[in-house]
């Protein structure tokens, strides 16, 4: 009973230890325009695609889920990730991602089931973040976006975005919050890589309450 209550001490006193670190270095992310932040691109091994049972998803998974990434890092000025969490510089490394992508059954990606749009929890993104290769770099925080659902409406197309952000060192996650955006634009990649600037411009529009509530 003794050795119990010992190894039942130790197990708390090292979760508080670790929580403790992880809200010590979400406080100097946000309240640090200089701290290392890499931008991880969006992961879909999740995504589904709802209402959309023509779209050819071999192209979806080989083609056009890469594009979507590509383009957040080629047109940095409008999905600009240093802006929405203000830092002076943002590197980026979407190789994680990509990877995942190259895993993804084309034959999951449809659902006709509305209630896909918000199945996932927050134990589904840490497992997200747990098979992902986040690479060499090992220090600062990481920026990932993963992608819960694409809904295609006659007049209001919409997506389900989770913002995850990582300590790199531990590939712990230290914050998750999910969003739900509208979707516009003419083609598979347009329309679906607007709800990710539309999270940016959330996220900056609304920092000052993540770091009120993250950073104080």
């Amino acid at each position: 009973m003794k050795k119990l209550q010992f190894f039942q001490l130790v197990f708390f006193a090292v979760f508080f230890v670790s929580g403790s670190v992880h809200a010590q270095i979400l406080k100097d992310f946000f309240n640090n325009s200089e701290y290392p932040t890499v931008y991880l691109g969006i992961d879909f091994s999740k995504a589904k695609l709802i209402n959309d049972p023509m779209a050819n998803t071999i192209d979806i998974k080989n083609r056009l889920y890469g594009s979507i990434n590509d383009v957040t890092v080629y047109e940095a000025k409008k999905y600009d990730i240093g802006k929405a969490f203000h830092k002076s510089m943002v590197s980026s490394d979407l190789s994680g991602v990509k990877k995942r992508i190259e895993k993804i059954n084309s034959e999951d990606i449809l659902s006709q089931n509305s209630d896909d749009f918000s199945r996932l929890k927050e134990s589904d993104i840490h497992a997200v973040v747990k098979g992902l290769d986040l690479g060499k770099q090992k220090e600062g925080v990481g920026v990932l976006f993963v992608m819960e659902a694409m809904r295609k409406m006659e007049k209001n197309n919409g997506a389900a975005v989770w913002l995850v952000l990582i300590d790199m060192h531990s590939k712990k996650v230290l914050l998750t919050k999910r969003y739900e955006e509208k979707a516009a634009g003419f083609g598979f990649r347009n329309m679906w890589v607007s709800p990710i600037k539309a999270t940016l411009n959330d996220i900056e529009k609304n920092y000052s309450n993540l770091k009120k509530e993250y950073g104080e």
